[in-house]
């Protein structure tokens, strides 16, 4: 009997233990942590017992933190944006994964291995947004070359954080390799006068549309759901040469003491039904193939469920010449197209 009631109060013990330990995930913060909590941190839950805390920030401002506390790690996980998640890589704050102890990844797609240090947690598209009901008829947005149309003269918006989108079209028009873009910058300045703003960030982009001050947007596919289901009456198009794809990673942080958890904790992200859940909330990609879609999310813009929609309606920056250029795209963008508006 005493062996016994020593078992059972050893038991106890280990699932107080276990319930106490937690799981840092470094992340944004809004609906993007939400949409983590919700999803992939209540399956881990379920499945091992441990509960999920968030460090949330801004994109750059964590990875600058991650530098920061490199050798006293603050975060098991990380969620960053693919090409960021290369600088973390080189700069050692992400280790290599074991693709054996994630076995969901086996199921991948290709776009979503990213490197030997992140992969893909969920992605969408960057693509022209439009209010159908104040763009000219004779324009369809077929072609990003339809951007470039007198006709839309002070009728534009993009992010003023991020001018990639925009320098991969324009090297994609010009028939450049976008490693050689500066070939496309006559191209980007022939469109400046059909900017009228440039947002600081989704709620700024959502404003700038919902009033009708700039009636088409550069914008991402997953905002422009939410405007819809807010009730306005927007529109987004899939150009022939394809919209721009980004795909947010996650990163297990170098030096964590608990990369047995964090592995389970990226192999419940990959979950076939936690990647379908991810996309019936946000309406993106899911990075697996053997995710079951909701019917009214298939053929949806931007939502890519076959290799066809992927290998074909996407326009693919790579990902590591896209963290080496960032810095200076930005600050071209800065100098050339956004000073003056």
């Amino acid at each position: 009997m005493k062996r016994l009631l020593l078992t059972a109060t050893a038991l106890t013990l280990m699932a107080q233990v276990a319930s106490a330990e937690t799981l840092v995930v470094s992340s944004w913060g809004g609906s993007f942590r939400d949409l983590i909590q919700d999803t992939i941190a209540k399956k881990f839950t379920e499945e091992t017992g441990v509960d999920v805390e968030f460090i949330t920030g801004g994109t750059i401002d964590r990875l600058n933190q991650a530098k920061l506390n490199k050798d006293t790690p603050e975060s098991d996980v990380t969620f960053t944006t693919s090409h960021i998640g290369w600088l973390y890589r080189n700069d050692g704050l992400f280790e290599d994964l074991d693709m054996s102890k994630i076995p969901n990844a086996e199921h991948l797609v290709e776009q979503a291995k990213i490197s030997p240090s992140h992969i893909g947690a969920w992605a969408y598209v960057y693509t022209i947004g439009y209010l159908p009901d104040m763009v000219p008829d004779d324009i369809d947005f077929d072609s990003w070359e339809d951007l470039w149309s007198p006709e839309l003269n002070d009728m534009i918006a993009a992010p003023d954080f991020d001018p990639s989108h925009i320098i991969a079209v324009a090297s994609k028009l010009e028939g450049v390799d976008i490693e050689h873009w500066e070939e496309a910058q006559p191209k980007l300045l022939e469109l400046k006068p059909n900017f009228k703003a440039f947002y600081t960030n989704d709620a700024n982009s959502q404003q700038l549309l919902s009033t009708g001050e700039t009636p088409v947007q550069i914008l991402l596919s997953m905002n422009a759901y939410h405007m819809m289901d807010q009730g306005l009456d927007v529109k987004l198009a899939i150009p022939k040469e394809g919209a721009v794809l980004g795909v947010d990673t996650m990163g297990i942080t170098t030096g964590t003491d608990k990369e047995d958890l964090a592995y389970k904790f990226i192999n419940a992200a990959l979950d076939p039904d936690v990647q379908a859940e991810i996309a019936r909330i946000k309406k993106g990609s899911p990075v697996v193939d053997n995710a079951n879609l909701d019917e009214d999310l298939i053929g949806l813009p931007g939502i890519f469920t076959t290799p066809e929609e992927w290998a074909t309606q996407t326009l693919v920056i790579p990902n590591e010449l896209r963290a080496e250029k960032t810095a200076e795209w930005r600050q071209w963008f800065s100098e050339n197209m956004i000073a003056g508006q």
